[in-house]
């Protein structure tokens, strides 16, 4: 792998838009949870989830960078990560807790989502105090580990998705499982190559990415 090459996986794979790529596989497994027919048949929740999870904390990391409260949007220190965790924090926790007193608004599986990626986001920050994790493994692992979740909770074997006038793409559970799995190691592996972490830090990323994704699932399940 190439250098810039993993500057491209890195930037596809920012922890900011992993909920939204989520909530679209969601979506492609079975649209009927969310009282659809198709993947963009909801675009409410669609607008809350990239709202909240990518827009509004990017725009605060510019505002941040233009206010020199962060000398770069890369975030290479774990003390300029203090205050965008903080922030993104706030915006993760408001659409947590919405989802958590709105049952019906969206599927048990998108709640153990948002819910487990606002801890996994919570706990990094407590980390990053000590070392700097990497957030890329949290949040890629975090969709590893809801994908697991589904095949254990919704009686669906395949995957179907539509991409228009293109066709449509059918996906087995264990082919997507397959697929999530190789872009972990490549999201991680990208991290290494371009020395933003060290591999304690990458493993470190991938416990608390899937044990957030576990706690937040007993937590709604006994809630």
């Amino acid at each position: 792998m190439t250098r810039p090459l993993a500057y491209i996986i890195s930037a596809l794979f920012h922890p900011l838009v992993i909920p939204s790529y989520v909530l679209v596989t969601l979506l492609a497994i079975n649209p009927f949870m969310f009282g659809v027919n198709t993947v963009w048949g909801n675009p409410i929740v669609l607008l809350q989830v990239f709202l909240s999870t990518f827009m509004l904390p990017a725009f605060s990391l510019l505002m941040l960078r233009q206010l020199d409260f962060v000398p770069s949007i890369e975030l290479e220190n774990k003390e300029d990560r203090i205050i965008p965790f903080i922030v993104t924090g706030i915006f993760y926790i408001g659409l947590a807790v919405f989802f958590v007193k709105t049952p019906n608004h969206s599927p048990h599986i998108l709640t153990v989502f948002i819910l487990g990626a606002t801890i996994g986001l919570w706990i990094s920050f407590l980390v990053n105090l000590f070392t700097k994790i990497s957030i890329h493994a949290v949040a890629i692992a975090g969709f590893l580990a809801i994908v697991i979740l589904c095949m254990q909770q919704l009686e669906f074997d395949h995957v179907l998705i539509n991409l228009g006038s293109i066709g449509a793409v059918n996906l087995t559970m264990r082919s997507l499982l397959m697929i999530v799995i190789l872009i972990t190691g490549i999201v991680g592996t990208s991290r290494l190559l371009l020395k933003a972490h060290e591999p304690f830090q990458i493993y470190l990323g991938y416990f608390v990415g899937f044990l957030s994704q576990i706690i937040a699932n007993n937590f709604l399940i006994n809630y």
